[in-house]
């Protein structure tokens, strides 16, 4: 009896134990056989859920997690599982139908858009999910947008499609409208009494029946006139509506209805060939069907990854310069509190060994990296060797930040960067060129060198976007600044959008960050990952300061021009100091801020200018732009000119410096200037008998209304609204620019 006892102990101890399954690395001649996506969509649309019934039903993991019971593979944070939201992007890999598919599943609030953006650049294909019920919201046009910056191809699937409420023509109408997309439905829900029992594939015209079990059974069938009637004439009336739609997209599929003079009974390699090559040219996007929370859609959704999104051969031309060495991008740092610091990175040629030296382009420097694994969300297999076309986590690098391109040696960079820019003259550039990269150079107030043009299209460092928010930070005792001042470089190294500064007037550590959520979930983490009991001062709003521009422009002919003379003794030694600056509104970057005047006298002053004076001078620049004259918040698109320096001999850079910071506050308040206020769109779904409260609140935030529409008996309504500013005359910015 006790014998039997314990063997019914071993057994449920057993079918509790979680068994996770690793895709390993495959060969390089297997390369046509990787997918590499990510799940992209607003928030609560389904993403993780989605992710989780993938990890199932291709044998990875033994049983679903569920996001409100806080079990899923990809929400392994325990903020995450607490809140029921995705805060950071997790990597999986799993095996389906003989190919294996690299996942991303990234968050969908606003408050964490860099790890949206940080994914999108290693992708080859994203799945943009959408809530069957809502149709295109918010977060879905801001992911949208980012995927067109990385020209990344997209399939959308129509989650939730169980709900009573959910309306696939509306959704479809949604995508044009609002993305100004053109939808290729693939699937029609199939309900029964009410119920959302499969969905019929317009590609085949057969009906997909989910039967019992956890969505593993399924059953095809091809429709027939004779059996199903009303229903197989709906199915070939769409059918015929996609296959128009595509012959008008792809010229190959139209030559074969004009061979055949029909668009009937076209062969179904046909038509998923011109699916593939309308999807990878961004013409179209394939419309998939499903619940995936009630275990529906999820298996024809993954067929669809494969049948339609890229390879890693069929994009990514850009790194095909380095050959058959290694290129490879960050794209995500972790700190692990057994394995230290982990990186990410997506291979797109030659191979990484355990132990092997790279370099890194952004940083100009090798590093030594120690382990190598492959991801399953928190979990980490060891392996030897890592592939092109896949991910791989490495450990041990100490200057590695997200965003940074590496590869195996500093000439093989060099060649790579070479044979970029004999393309580039060749006439390459938009082929090569991203969107993305290609608003970085449009924002450049100069024509770039083909240095910059080669620096900008590899993307040698990232685009961090402006905080929203800032807040004040204090440990509980100054004996655990120095643990704080470590929790917080870390943490800003995982996250670029979180800005860690010190205060020099108050002394207080300041943190910026890209919404109130994502300050709060930094300060949970330092709580519980660091014991750190830290305390947040009272939310501000990161204003900033811009010349006023019609001073400014009259200022470049002398009224916005100072002269500043130092003549005093300090510790016995003579200062001696003479400079004139002046400053104007303009769009330049952080590296130009500075620039010296050409004028006559001014060129012949300068030309002897010591490059240690030139260094000081510029950090002056630098600290009196982070205080404006109105408000003191940093003032932006400002370029700063030095007409006269004259330095006595042992002056000291602090004097060079200080008197700089005094020369260009005199400057600013000449010029004058006005406050920048973050501006976000947002949107609102209420109750229509709710509708005159919000709008009246509404009006009292200065919102402008752009649209009010009626949708499932909710009004909502779009516009854009700026924060209340403190003091002072202000106008909108972009700055800070989120979408809600």
């Amino acid at each position: 009896m006790r014998t039997f006892s314990l063997i019914k102990y071993y057994k449920k101890l057993l079918k509790s134990v979680t068994v996770r399954k690793y895709c390993t690395a495959t060969k390089t001649d297997d390369i046509e056989n990787i997918r590499n996506i990510g799940i992209l969509a607003h928030i609560d649309a389904g993403k993780t859920t989605t992710t989780e019934r993938m990890l199932f039903y291709s044998g990875t993991i033994r049983s679903m997690g569920e996001v409100h019971h806080g079990n899923t593979v990809t929400d392994y944070m325990e903020q995450e599982r607490q809140r029921g939201i995705t805060i950071t992007s997790a990597a999986v890999s799993f095996p389906w139908q003989g190919y294996q598919i690299n996942l991303i599943d990234t968050p969908g609030h606003i408050d964490f858009t860099m790890e949206v953006e940080q994914s999108l650049a290693v992708l080859d294909g994203a799945v943009v999910v959408l809530d069957g019920s809502a149709g295109v919201e918010a977060q879905t046009l801001t992911v949208w947008r980012q995927a067109e910056g990385y020209r990344v191809p997209r399939m959308l699937y129509l989650n939730k499609m169980d709900r009573a409420d959910s309306d696939a023509a509306a959704c479809l109408r949604d995508i044009q409208d609002k993305l100004h997309a053109t939808p290729l439905p693939l699937h029609a829900p199939l309900r029964h009494d009410g119920r959302l029992i499969g969905l019929i594939d317009l590609v085949t015209c057969e009906e997909i029946v989910w039967i019992k079990g956890r969505g593993q059974n399924l059953t095809r069938r091809k429709l027939t006139e004779e059996k199903d009637g009303k229903k197989w004439e709906d199915t070939m009336i769409t059918h015929t509506q996609l296959v128009d739609t595509l012959s008008s997209l792809d010229d190959k599929l139209a030559d074969i209805i004009i061979q055949q003079e029909s668009l009937h009974n076209l062969e179904q390699k046909d038509l998923v060939a011109a699916l593939r090559r309308c999807t990878l040219d961004m013409k179209g996007f394939p419309v998939l069907c499903g619940s995936s929370y009630k275990n529906l859609g999820v298996q024809t959704l993954l067929d669809g990854v494969v049948s339609y999104l890229p390879s890693p051969l069929q994009c990514n031309d850009l790194y095909k310069s380095f050959g058959s060495d290694l290129v490879a991008r960050s794209f995500k740092v972790q700190h692990d509190d057994q394995r230290g610091v982990l990186t990410f990175l997506r291979l797109y040629g030659g191979k990484i060994s355990k132990g092997q030296k790279i370099y890194n382009l952004a940083r100009d420097k090798s590093e030594q990296i120690g382990g190598l694994y492959v991801a399953l969300a928190d979990e980490f297999k060891p392996v030897e060797v890592v592939t092109a076309g896949n991910i791989a986590v490495v450990s041990a690098l100490k200057s590695t930040m997200s965003g940074d391109l590496v590869t195996s040696t500093a000439a093989a960079a060099q060649r790579a960067q070479d044979q970029l820019k004999a393309a580039l003259a060749r006439g390459a550039a938009d082929r090569l060129m991203l969107p993305a990269a290609r608003q970085r150079l449009q924002a450049l107030p100069e024509s770039p060198s083909p240095d910059e043009l080669v620096g900008t299209l590899l993307g040698i460092g990232t685009t961090v976007p402006e905080p929203v928010f800032l807040c004040s930070i204090e440990p509980p005792s100054a004996g655990q600044q120095g643990a704080l001042e470590l929790a917080l470089a870390e943490l800003a190294r995982e996250d670029p959008s979180l800005r860690v500064t010190t205060d020099g007037e108050a002394g207080q550590t300041v943190l910026a960050g890209m919404g109130e959520l994502h300050l709060e979930i930094i300060k949970e983490r330092i709580i519980r990952e660091y014991k750190i009991d830290v305390e947040l001062g009272p939310l501000q709003i990161a204003y900033r300061e811009a010349l006023n521009e019609l001073e400014a422009e009259a200022g470049e002919a002398g009224k916005a021009q100072c002269t500043l003379a130092v003549d005093r003794s300090i510790g016995g030694a003579r200062q001696q100091l003479k400079l004139t600056m002046s400053a104007r509104s303009r769009n330049v970057s952080a590296d130009k801020v500075l620039r010296l005047s050409k004028a006559g006298e001014s060129a012949a002053n300068l030309s002897s200018l010591h490059p240690r004076h030139l260094a000081a001078v510029r950090r002056g620049v630098l600290a009196a732009l982070r205080h404006g004259p109105k408000l003191g918040c940093p003032l932006v698109d400002v370029e700063v000119t030095l007409h006269w320096f004259e330095a006595g001999r042992g002056t000291s850079d602090s004097v060079i410096t200080a008197t700089t910071v005094q020369c260009l506050r005199k400057v600013f308040s000449q010029v004058g200037s006005v406050v920048l206020e973050p501006v976000m769109t947002v949107e609102v779904s209420c109750p229509e008998s709710h509708s005159a409260r919000v709008l009246a609140d509404l009006a009292r935030r200065r919102a402008d209304v752009l649209a009010i529409e009626l949708r499932n008996q909710h009004k909502v309504r779009a516009g854009y609204r700026a924060a209340e500013p403190a003091q002072g005359e202000v106008r909108p910015s972009s700055c800070g620019t989120s979408t809600r």
